[in-house]
Order: C-alpha cells, then structure tokens, then sequence
C-alpha cells in the first residue's frame, strides 16, 4: 500500500501493475535463496527492490508523452505480461520445495510480524523525509496540474520517473517480504486482479498517508478472511473494492483524505474569524533587495514573437519590453493573443517565431521549468492548488525552498491573504488566486507574468490588489507583465501598458496615454467615442 501511496497517492498517477514490481521482488529473494546467496535475508530483500527500480523506471517512461487512461492501459499491459510470463515460468525454488530462509530471530510467525513492521516503519519515516523535499513536494502540484507543476520550476520528468522508481522498489520490498512470509509463492499471488484491487483501495483510502496505508492493508486482509470464511471467490473482494473507489473517485477525495481535511478546517476557523478582525493596512515591513540583474535597462525583451496554429496567426511580429523593477501591462479585447503570449514567453507554446531575453540572455530553447529556474514564472486563469495543502506549504513548493516562517507571512499578509496555516480547502475563489499571485512574488523570480489576476475579486478588491501590485518591485525585487481586463487594476497597478488586437500590438507607452488613444478604445468599443464639446 505505501508503493500504491506515492505513485497514485502522491503523483496522482494511475498505475495498475505495482504487485507486478512486487514480483520482481520476491523472485529475486526466492532466487538468492535457492542459491544460498551471502548476505542472508535482509539482504535478498533490499536486493529484491533495487531490481524493481529500472523496470519501474521503463514502465514510468510512457508517463512522460501520456497520462490518465491511457497511461492506465499501458501499466495494465505490463501487468498482464508479468501474469503470462509467471504462469509460463515458476518462480525459483517451487520445483526444489525450497522455502525463503527468514533470519533467525525472525524465524517464527510472529516475529516476522515485527519484522514486517519494522520494515513499514522505516519506509514510512523514509518517504516522510522524502516528502519534505523539493522532489517529494513535487508530487503533489504534478497530480494537480502538470502545467502548474513546470511553471514552478519543477521538472515533471523527473518527478514523474522518481516516483515511479520509489513505488517500485516499495513493491519489490514488499515483494520479498510475501515471499519470506510464505515461503513458496505462485503466479497468483501477484496476479493482475491483485494489482487492481489494491489500486481501487488506494483510491479509496488513501495510502499516502502513513494511517492510510494501515487502514488499507488491514481492509484488504480483513476483506480476504471474510470472503474466505464465506466461501466466496476472492476476485469479489476487488470488484466490491472497485465499486467504493468508483465513488471515491467522484468525490474526488480519499477517505483519510477526507478526515485530515476536516479536523484542519475545524482548527483554520478560529484563524479567519481572527483575521476579519484586523484592520486592513497594516505598517508596511522594509522592502527586500532585489535579484541582482545583469541590465539596468529591460529586465524582460521579446522581438517578432509569432505563434500560429495551423492557419491562424494568433501573434504577428509582437514586439514587448518589461523594464526592470517595472509594472508593466498587456492588455487588449477578448482573442487579442495575450493569454497566448504569456504561453509562448514561458516556454508553453509548442513553436513560435521570434526570441525572448531574459535578463539579457535568450531563453527560447529552454523548457517551461528551465525558464521558471532562471527567474521567469506565470500564473493561470484557472489556479490549480492542492486543496490538502497549507498556504504555507503552498507557498515552499512554489518556490522551491521552505521559507522562513516570517517571510511566508509577509508576502501572504501583503496580498490579503489568511495566515499560513490555514489550508487551502477554505479559502474561496478569489482569495486562492490572491494566494496563487503571493506565491509567484515568493519565488522571488526576475519577471513575474500574472494571466488576469483580479478575475474573482470585487471592485474594491481589485483597485486594492492594483495598488499593491504596483508596490511589489519596490517592496519585494520582482518585475511584473500583467495581463488584465479591470482598467481600473490596470490604472492603478502599471505605469506601462502594451495593447494587442489580433496578434498586433496597437499602442504601447504610458498607462494613461494608451489608455486614452483612440485606437485603443476602439478595440475595446468598436468605434472610437467622439468628445462632446
């Protein structure tokens, strides 16, 4: 169940051949074992996992190019594979009659009860600590949203072939340990129908958590006494699992899932409740020094950007500078292409024309995550945040470290948002995209591309957020290109603006003076207003 807790727990990765890697596993054990290998038992057993991880690995690679059913298919094929190559192949040992040799002060059944748990408790504080880093928290965004994921800077290859490699040498321990627990095993111990089973029970109970994996390794053996003591097939037992996933899956929450979630809103309530209490402005902290630059003029430069798709010219020769310690604007009526420009500059457009310097240097054949690295990171219209996650937590995976406690507060603070420890499963819609915003300031990166940050906030809220937006090069080193449909955010947060109308740029200067050309409020109207003397 832990291997079943990282690969489809924490990386939301739907894989349905881990006992198939727990074979793997065993046979290795087994196959020491009839060659009286040194090293004894313990050793067979971390030997045993280790051969899992390149296969893991190799399963894992698909994962790159495909996800969700279809990556579901190819971990089945797999798994059907290993069931015909073990029902063609026995395992080692089973012709011989030789069982695995426990060690000896594991010999008996119960002792090897207190091994078995010994090794649990040594994974579980292995993946804990695993958990706490930048890879381990990784997971978490690439279950989410994989496109978050490469705009923090997070390598979703890696993440995703990490965890792969983790789970299967999980499932190979736990592989080696069925077979020291029974001595002999056979091809249906580590049949197909055992894979999905425990991957509807993952679901359920949700196994990435330490009680999770507990719950679900008690519920699964319970389930199989009871169907042995009803006489009753044991493939009812994964079907009975399945139909409880299915509506887990639609509540899109795991019961320990469930439960954690509750007791921390129940403790975030008397947080808010405090926080609507204070008044609003608050003195302003000394600002931050900023990122050292390699120019003193245009920290972000983009010449002739084009992106098309198939026929259509979604950007024509767009030329757009973001000064350094600057706010700057893009704005331009719905389909203008800034949303598109935003993907292009962060590496999320699959070809365009054109070059982007960052900071003096071309960045046009890095990936999205290469560029997040260098100091280039966006935001979504649609945020994508892990609901299980504090503010805080949130905010240490965006910027890939874990911020001193008092920095957390003040960026989040800043933007208006709830005390740290507040989970995220509260916070309504716009106060998300205000946490989504403080976090991208957090990262401290070198240009910040907010996509429409004031959707989901009132009138006030949203000239309260421009004006803070406009503090924010000043106060915390960031420059800023924002994209945005609220002229009144944009007043008051830019002192620059670029307008695009279908692909083409229009007008680009100050705010006011674009703001009142005419060709500007014609893309906006559809006709230029005529002054009334």
């Amino acid at each position: 169940m832990q291997s079943y807790g990282v690969i489809v727990g924490r990386a939301g990765v739907m894989s349905l051949c881990q006992m198939s890697f727990a074979a793997i596993g065993a046979w290795v054990v087994l196959r020491l074992n009839l060659a009286d290998a040194p090293g004894g038992f313990l050793l067979w057993l971390v030997l045993g996992g280790l051969a899992a991880v390149p296969v893991g690995i190799a399963i894992g690679l698909p994962a790159l190019r495909i996800r969700g059913v279809n990556l579901a298919v190819v971990t089945l094929g797999f798994a059907v594979s290993t069931d015909i190559v073990l029902n063609a192949n026995q395992f080692p040992g089973t012709t011989e009659l030789k069982t695995v040799v426990r060690p000896g002060m594991f010999s008996s059944d119960a002792a090897y009860f207190v091994l078995a748990m010994i090794v649990f408790v040594l994974i579980a504080a292995g993946l804990a600590l695993v958990n706490r880093t930048r890879i381990g928290r990784s997971w978490l965004e690439l279950r989410h949203s994989e496109r978050a994921a490469a705009a923090h800077g997070i390598s979703v290859a890696r993440s995703k072939l990490t965890a792969f490699a983790i789970s299967a040498f999980i499932a190979g321990i736990g592989g080696g340990l069925m077979a020291g627990q029974l001595g002999l095993v056979v091809s249906g111990n580590f049949a197909m129908m055992q894979s999905l089973a425990l991957f509807a029970v993952a679901v359920l109970i949700g196994p990435h958590n330490t009680e999770g994996a507990v719950i679900g390794g008690i519920f699964g053996a319970v389930m199989a006494t009871v169907l042995e003591k009803l006489r009753l097939p044991q493939d009812l037992g994964g079907i009975l699992f399945g139909v409880m996933a299915i509506f887990a899956l639609r509540s899109g929450v795991s019961q320990t899932d469930f439960t954690r979630a509750r007791k921390r809103e129940r403790d975030a309530r008397p947080l808010l409740a405090a926080m609507e209490r204070v008044p609003d402005e608050e003195p302003a902290p000394p600002p931050v020094s900023a990122p050292v630059s390699a120019v003193a003029g245009d920290v972000l430069e983009v010449r002739g950007l084009t992106v098309r798709f198939g026929q259509v010219v979604a950007l024509d020769g767009v030329d757009l500078t973001v000064p350094a310690l600057g706010v700057t604007g893009l704005i331009g009526p719905n389909g203008a292409g800034k949303s598109t420009l935003i993907s292009a500059v962060t590496g999320f457009a699959a070809r365009y024309e054109g070059s982007v310097v960052l900071d003096g240097q071309p960045v046009d054949r890095l990936s999205p995550s290469s560029r997040a690295r260098r100091g280039l990171r966006r935001t979504f219209q649609t945020t994508s945040i892990a609901s299980e996650l504090t503010q805080e937590e949130y905010l240490a995976i965006v910027a890939g470290r874990r911020l001193p406690e008092e920095e957390s507060a003040e960026v989040l603070r800043f933007f208006g948002c709830p005390p740290g420890e507040v989970p995220v499963s509260i916070l309504d819609a716009g106060t998300r995209r205000l946490l989504d915003v403080a976090a991208a300031i957090a990262a401290r990166p070198k240009v910040a591309l907010l996509d429409e940050p004031g959707a989901g906030q009132s009138a006030a809220e949203s000239l309260r957020l421009g004006r803070r937006l406009a503090q924010v090069p000043a106060r915390f080193g960031v420059s800023i290109l924002l994209v945005e449909h609220d002229m009144d955010l944009v007043r008051a947060a830019c002192g620059q603006v670029t307008v695009l109308d279908f692909g083409h740029v229009i007008a680009s200067g100050p705010t006011l003076d674009v703001l009142d050309a005419p060709a500007v409020r014609a893309a906006y109207l559809g006709t230029v207003l005529e002054e009334t003397s």
